[in-house]
């Protein structure tokens, strides 16, 4: 429970909700839609760049940053969070 507490802490409440949603591949405007979040802008600083400079997250076209087919998916570290994450919402 305490380890739970301790990477719950350090991620924030956005990570947290966009690392929960992903599921697989996912584009940009899908994850906007499930978040119910309408500006491109807020949810490029607020959600996804956190998520992925913190390493949760990952582009599936990383040579091609602002491609139109870019997706994104969990790392490694990311589908730990969203473990831990699940484990705290039951």
């Amino acid at each position: 429970m305490q380890v739970t507490m301790q990477v719950t802490m350090q991620v924030t409440m956005q990570v947290e909700k966009l690392v929960f949603v992903l599921i697989g591949e996912m584009g940009r405007s899908e994850l906007q839609e499930l978040l119910s979040i309408k500006n491109r802008d807020y949810f490029r600083i607020d959600y996804l760049n956190p998520a992925i400079n913190q390493g949760y997250v990952e582009l599936t076209i990383p040579d091609k940053p602002n491609s139109q087919n870019q997706k994104y998916r969990l790392t490694a570290k990311g589908i730990a969070l969203k473990d831990v994450l699940s484990k705290v919402k039951e």
